[in-house]
């Protein structure tokens, strides 16, 4: 009977495997894509999904595949699983890259497990032997909630309980760790406390006035809990269509003073470009957006990465937009491309960018260099986090509209682990402008007419954003752009 079984199963990969291999490719970034809902026909399963939603679930043969857009890594019945490209959404239709019929439709096509098996939103897979032991607690104060983040040595399961009137408890289950306090102080939370309770361990969150209601997520690579904790008192916009009108935008120049960044090979420094870049973007931006415009940095001095997004922060800016110049060791390299924040790069290209710009780090004082390891865990806490749909879609509009003005080749949206980002409390961009390396674009970076088609290719798409992201009670509420001269500014 097993061995029935077995063959019957073969064949139905078999055939799965014949009929997904005969989809139409879509070619996205010069991968090949295929229609999710197309795939989900072969495999006559079905998919629940929007294009303008973050995620999206596709159920075959008892299994469920949570995907999340521009996302490599997705979710098979709860256990992770990194394609060699990101999920795309495409022209309002959901795209999953070739990788995606080789490595999940053999596994879609065998019998899912039993109801009872399947992961439960708090579940985690059995601890490795020895338990569960507690790695890091840490916190972090943001406008409109205090986070709360809880690394383990395994994923660990957890229930919010029954709270007091100036506390809140959530219970990590089979967790071994040993008491401790943090204090905060930050004008909501006051203390977290962490203690034994039986073979358990349960996190008190101690508030200095009304207590806030939590929102709990679980992260992977490395296992943690994040608990969020929501001022009672924040009026955080609600972005999904009914936004709150943006106000602020803080402009990132990137690297600065002792730190030039790239240069080229007539000597044409980052650290110069992207001030002049930035300030030509934030006068168009204040004249035609009429939005408060902040630079983290005005003139040739440093600032640490982690300054910059903590700059944003306090001014309670609605967006964050680092500006800079690419480098590669190949000088034929060329082209835009446009990051948001992620754990996982998308390719060995952007790993790459990511580590060059991360390497600043190395040149800020004994005392910043000893945060590095601070400034990589907000990164981990930040990379799922309530502000990734929106980064994404930024990213998304600045560099389609950076291609498409200047004509330039694209090199996509991706994803990096980039240190400035990660402390935004806000939806966060980094722009690549071009290859300084690169002698025919550094000549093109030179010149104040293309570095004004630059500035205003950067302000349409920030307009872009703005008019999808705002309430539009009419037609005549749209946001307008004034026409902008064509004269090049010295």
């Amino acid at each position: 009977m097993n061995r029935v079984l077995t063959l019957i199963v073969a064949l139905l990969v078999a055939v799965a495997g014949t009929a997904a291999a005969g989809l139409p490719m879509v070619t996205v970034d010069g991968q090949p894509y295929v229609e999710l809902t197309r795939l989900a026909g072969t495999l006559q399963g079905s998919v629940d999904a929007a294009p303008s939603s973050v995620r999206a679930y596709l159920h075959a043969s008892g299994h469920v595949v949570t995907l999340t857009r521009n996302w490599s890594q997705l979710l098979l019945d709860g256990r992770p699983v990194v394609l060699e490209a990101p999920v795309r959404v495409r022209q309002a239709s959901w795209l999953v890259p070739q990788s995606f019929m080789t490595r999940l439709v053999p596994r879609l096509t065998a019998p899912g497990p039993a109801p009872s098996a399947l992961p439960e939103a708090a579940a985690a897979p059995t601890p490795a032997r020895g338990g569960i032991t507690l790695e890091e607690l840490r916190l972090r104060s943001y406008p409109s909630f205090t986070r709360v983040v809880i690394e383990t040595s395994a994923p660990v399961r957890h229930r919010v309980d029954p709270s007091g009137p100036k506390e809140a408890r959530v219970m990590l289950l089979s967790l071994a760790a040993s008491p401790r306090a943090e204090e905060l102080h930050d004008g909501f939370v006051d203390t977290v406390r962490l203690e034994r309770a039986g073979p358990h361990a349960m996190v008190r969150i101690l508030f200095e006035g009304a207590p806030g209601p939590l929102r709990t997520s679980t992260l992977a690579d490395p296992p943690r809990l994040v608990v969020d904790v929501i001022r009672p008192e924040a009026s955080t916009p609600d972005r999904s269509g009914s936004a709150s009108p943006l106000r602020t935008i803080v402009l990132d120049a990137g690297h600065g003073g002792h730190d030039p960044g790239a240069q080229g090979p007539t000597g044409l420094q980052e650290k110069d470009l992207v001030l002049d870049v930035t300030r030509r973007v934030a006068r168009l931006v204040q004249e035609r957006l009429e939005l408060k415009v902040k630079l983290s940095r005005d003139g040739d001095y440093f600032v640490p990465l982690r300054d910059r997004t903590t700059f944003a922060n306090k001014e309670r800016a609605d967006l964050f937009v680092s500006i800079h110049a690419n480098a590669h060791r190949e000088a034929v390299n060329e082209g835009v491309e446009t990051y948001f924040l992620s754990s996982e790069a998308t390719d060995t290209a952007a790993r790459h960018v990511a580590a060059l710009e991360n390497s600043v780090v190395q040149l800020e004082s004994p005392a910043s260099r000893g945060k590095m390891d601070i400034v990589k865990s907000i990164l981990w806490d930040l990379a799922q986090s309530q502000f990734q749909l929106e980064s994404s879609r930024l990213a998304e509009t600045v560099q389609d509209s950076m291609t498409q003005s200047l004509r330039i080749p694209s090199r996509g949206v991706k994803q990096a682990g980039f240190y400035v980002l990660g402390g935004a409390a806000m939806p966060a961009v980094l722009l690549e402008i071009g290859f300084v390396t690169n002698p025919r674009e550094e000549k093109k970076l030179s010149e104040s007419r293309y570095r004004d088609e630059i500035a205003r290719a950067i302000l349409e798409g920030l307009a872009e954003y703005k008019r999808n992201t705002e309430p539009r009670p009419s037609v005549s509420a749209h946001p307008r752009i004034a026409p902008v001269s064509r004269t090049p500014q010295q």
